[in-house]
């Protein structure tokens, strides 16, 4: 046998092993399976959802494109996406409780100061309806400080049932509210003390 036989010989030996050996591959069942429970676990926490919803994209993409590369039997690039989906999931669900944790303390401190600016407002309130020829319209000024006193409820109930962002809504509504109070209560003050 020539040289070039025994080269062109050696070479397709080499291929027919890569093939033989492509073909005995298994799929990474075991790393497959836990990418699909990891990204479920994060699809299941609320938190994740709310808060960590790009990084639960990358974890689901992640984890489609390792069910692709099974699919075509490129199995070391499935295993590496799925070791991708585990690490996105694991980082969703991390970086949710992580938010929902600073929402909840942005959400009960917010509702503290709103729950002082009600008991202030109210009392100026109160103030005002003594003061004598004060222009104000005491039953439109009582509607919006039942309105902000309704929010603020809500506020409460929300913080308790973990809903971050209502409780944020309807604290900030209330707080917009009682400005608005305070606000027209010092207008009239003002004009009624330049009559005296």
């Amino acid at each position: 046998m020539n040289r070039t036989n025994v080269t062109k010989m050696g070479a397709l030996i080499c291929a027919l092993l890569t093939l033989y050996l492509a073909a005995c591959a298994k799929p990474p069942t075991e790393e497959m399976e836990n990418a699909a429970s990891a990204v479920t676990r994060a699809e299941n926490d609320p938190d994740a959802v709310t808060y960590a919803g790009s990084t639960l994209v990358r974890a689901r993409d992640a984890l489609n494109r390792m069910r692709s590369e099974a699919e075509a039997k490129r199995y070391d690039a499935a295993k590496n996406y799925a070791a991708e989906a585990v690490s996105a999931a694991e980082k969703a669900i991390a970086d949710g409780r992580a938010a929902a944790s600073r929402a909840r303390e942005e959400a009960s401190t917010l509702l503290g100061q709103v729950k002082t600016s009600l008991a202030e407002t109210g009392r100026s309130l109160e103030n005002a309806k003594e003061v004598k020829n004060i222009d104000l319209d005491f039953a439109v000024l009582d509607q919006d400080y039942d309105s902000a006193r309704r929010n603020t409820a809500q506020a409460e109930v929300s913080l308790a049932g973990n809903n971050y962002q209502d409780s944020l809504d309807k604290s900030r509504t209330a707080r917009g509210i009682l400005t608005g109070i305070d606000t027209r209560i010092a207008g009239a003050a003002v004009l009624v003390s330049r009559k005296k």
